[in-house]
């Protein structure tokens, strides 16, 4: 979302966006700077785009995002492709900074900061600061020039870059949790929320967009509302978004375990439109670990709220991602994450060896793994996972599903199951819909599986494209 922000701030200012890199005056890269796979993907992306410098209309090429914002002046020193490295606090100016820098000037990156120091330490106290502080992806109505949207209706600083029938929608942004693994909270900043009329408003004018699905992100969407007064807010606003004329589905993400209540599993579950999808941030399950990592739990409190849910609709969706050879992790430890991951049931799994990360409490610890050690972890981890969310997703067979589909290319129909998240959970491909479109809804049964993907037979349309 924050590249779109960007996207409907530039164009509100007069920017033609292209399609091809190729034929930009300026190449604005939106860089990750969380793990290292994803750094190196931001520095190969900066990297061929420079490359069209000097080869059609491309003059420079701008770093932003939160790879951008992390490293500031140390990615520009280091980086010296990259015509300027522009922090969350050039966002609001973006068309004064690049103007300069074609013409020929320069702009000096930042000196990175915590965030987490520019909000005030209560939550409550939070919102009547947030207007002195950038908060990528929170972009209102009011932040729009006049002239350049619909003065009624719903409005939004935001402009699609695909025409996908899915779009994701900010809830908040920042958290609060110490996780001493992870350095989000220092360049992301303190949670804070959207306020809800701005969520579903941006629902809205999406829904006029064509979508059809939205899923809700931010870094803890559990703590949603804590800082607006209110920490049952999402169960309301769950409502209020499933009744946007137009959004058939809403699906929640990034949900914290320890924070989950039985009031937002009950609208979870038991809301029309709501999709009974949760992304549970596990982490691991042995109480050692989960301690050193901050956090809290454990294998049968993690159970048991599988458990939970699934009494109440059987079919729910659930993934999680965890890190092993976590600093101290021992071989018990790692057996009783192995006994979580086989007997939760989970739909998806990302697995990660631990690896320090700058400014993390957990790159001070003692107690590190070899580095064979930890890629054996992995590697065992992974291999269950796999044959597991196979399983899993072998037990689906005969079952009814509804599939919205996304994809119809040479007579290959895909799409994605209720229990399917976007790009990280596997697709369903539908079989005996020759006329199906992008956008459709078709209840159908699973057929077959491979992997965690699936195959389902359309039965009939039981909802028609946007479009339509």
């Amino acid at each position: 979302m924050d590249s779109e922000e960007l996207a409907g701030r530039l164009e509100a200012d007069g920017w033609l966006l292209v399609d091809d890199a190729a034929d930009a005056d300026v190449a604005v890269v939106n860089t990750c700077g969380f793990v290292e796979a994803a750094k190196k993907d931001s520095v190969d992306a900066l990297l061929e785009a420079n490359d069209l410098k000097g080869h059609g209309r491309t003059q420079a090429v701008v770093a932003v995002g939160c790879m951008a914002e992390r490293y500031g002046k140390e990615l520009q020193d280091a980086l010296p492709e990259a015509d300027a490295v522009l922090g969350f606090d050039d966002y609001a100016n973006i068309t004064d900074r690049l103007q300069t820098i074609l013409s020929g000037g320069h702009h000096a990156a930042h000196l990175p900061r915590d965030r987490r120091k520019l909000l005030p330490l209560t939550p409550v106290e939070r919102q009547a600061a947030a207007a002195d502080v950038a908060l990528p992806g929170h972009g209102a109505p009011e932040d729009l020039p006049d002239g350049v949207a619909p003065a009624s209706g719903p409005r939004t600083l935001r402009r699609r870059l695909d025409d996908s029938p899915v779009a994701s929608v900010k809830l908040a942004s920042g958290c609060d949790r110490r996780c001493s693994f992870c350095a989000i909270p220092a360049f992301r900043g303190s949670f804070i929320s959207r306020r809800p009329s701005d969520v579903l408003h941006e629902s809205q004018w999406l829904a006029e967009q064509n979508v059809r699905e939205v899923v809700l992100v931010s870094e803890n969407n559990t703590s949603y509302g804590k800082d607006l007064g209110d920490i049952r807010l999402l169960e309301t606003l769950l409502s209020e978004i499933a009744a946007v004329e137009g959004i058939e589905r809403v699906r929640v993400s990034y949900l914290q375990p320890a924070e989950m209540r039985p009031g937002l599993i009950d609208v979870m579950t038991g809301t029309p439109g709501v999709v009974p999808y949760f992304d549970l941030s596990f982490q691991h399950s042995a109480p050692a670990v989960l301690r050193r990592m901050r956090r809290f739990g454990n294998t049968d409190q993690f159970l048991d709220l599988l458990k939970t849910i699934r009494d109440k609709a059987p079919q729910a969706g659930a993934r999680s991602n965890f890190i092993v050879g976590f600093p101290g992790e021992t071989e018990e430890d790692f057996a009783e994450l192995e006994r979580f991951v086989t007997h939760a049931g989970l739909d998806a799994i990302g697995v990660f060896g631990y690896s320090d990360e700058d400014g993390t409490e957990a790159a001070t610890f003692d107690g590190k793994l070899p580095e064979d050690v930890v890629s054996d972890r992995l590697a065992r981890l992974s291999k269950l996972a796999e044959e597991l969310t196979a399983q899993r997703a072998e037990q689906r067979i005969g079952d009814e599903v509804e599939v919205l589909v996304e994809s119809v290319e040479d007579g290959l129909v895909e799409g994605r199951s209720a229990h399917q998240a976007p790009e990280t959970d596997g697709l369903t491909t539908l079989t005996g819909a020759p006329d199906a479109v992008v956008g459709q809804f078709y209840r159908a049964r699973v057929t077959g599986s491979e992997g965690v993907d699936l195959v389902a037979e359309a039965i009939e349309i039981c909802r028609q494209a946007a479009a339509e």
